[in-house]
């Protein structure tokens, strides 16, 4: 997407170390990569280690079954596909895959937590073009770290994580460690569950006036994760609705990031135009111990 004034566009969410909770990019585990709501699923066949010939044939047939999926999507919703993003969300899997995925022209990926992403910026430095979007929930002490690599953070849910960004953000300017402004999304909590993050909807608007007023932060617009247990058509109307009020004060405000594997048909239908998938592209995470 493209940059307004010094900004660029950009995306984020939560995963707490373990977590059983939904966080962006989950999905049910299909068997076999197989993609939910019917219709689109690829199968998978052969050994898809990483690297592999097979693994890189599994990314792309799964990825030609999401944007059929995201396609099919818009044009029931009347809207076109041009609107929609599809952020493919990373966690656990190696830079080989991105490597993959970047040659089948996906830019931009969404990670959840800041060692993990940093590394593999690094590992995948010489890349272009390459945007990494941290979508997890972050820590202030990590500012500095993540001011280095990322391209924008979509969980930023108080002042004072704004705050930390911007100092972190002028010290990488500064150093010459970014060229532009971080691209921010506020956290809008549906659930009022302060272990999840997220602001409420009524402190949205005072949020966004003191990311607006940064030079250093680009107001890019919300983000939120449904509840466990909602109605998800309901929670993405009311989503929705925050984000209309939002645009009502920062027209430049036009990121709406919703919907993920198992629910980004409906996701879109109320106007996301960025869904984070994870399992329904990259397949079951690989165990791990972190």
């Amino acid at each position: 997407m493209s940059g307004i004034g010094r900004g660029v566009r950009g995306e984020c969410a939560w995963d707490p170390e373990g977590s059983a909770e939904r966080t962006p990019g989950d999905g049910p585990q299909e068997a076999g990569g197989a993609v939910p709501q019917g219709g689109f699923a690829v199968p998978d066949s052969g050994p898809s280690g990483p690297g592999s010939t097979a693994r890189a044939d599994v990314l792309a047939r799964r990825l030609t079954g999401l944007l059929a999926r995201i396609e099919a999507a818009c044009t029931a919703a009347g809207r076109d596909s041009g609107e929609v993003r599809l952020l493919p969300v990373t966690k656990y899997f190696p830079a080989s895959d991105i490597a993959v995925l970047h040659r089948l022209g996906r830019h931009d990926f969404g990670e959840n937590r800041p060692q993990e992403a940093g590394a593999k910026a690094g590992e995948l430095h010489d890349l272009r073009p390459l945007r990494w979007h941290l979508i997890g929930r972050l820590q202030r002490n990590k500012a500095r770290q993540v001011a280095r690599w990322a391209y924008a953070v979509q969980s930023v849910d108080s002042e004072r994580l704004a705050t930390a960004l911007e100092t972190a953000v002028a010290a990488a300017l500064d150093a010459g460690e970014r060229q532009q402004p971080l691209e921010v999304l506020i956290q809008v909590s549906l659930d009022a569950d302060p272990a999840r993050g997220g602001m409420e909807p009524a402190g949205v608007p005072a949020l966004a006036d003191r990311i607006a007023s940064s030079p250093e932060l680009r107001l890019a617009g919300i983000m939120a994760i449904p509840p466990l247990v909602a109605d998800p058509d309901a929670e993405f109307a009311r989503l929705a609705e925050v984000h209309s009020r939002l645009r009502a004060a920062h027209p430049t405000a036009t990121e709406l990031s919703a919907g993920m594997s198992n629910d980004l048909e409906r996701a879109i239908a109320h106007g996301s135009t960025c869904v984070r998938v994870g399992t329904a592209l990259m397949g079951e995470r690989p165990i791990t111990s972190a």
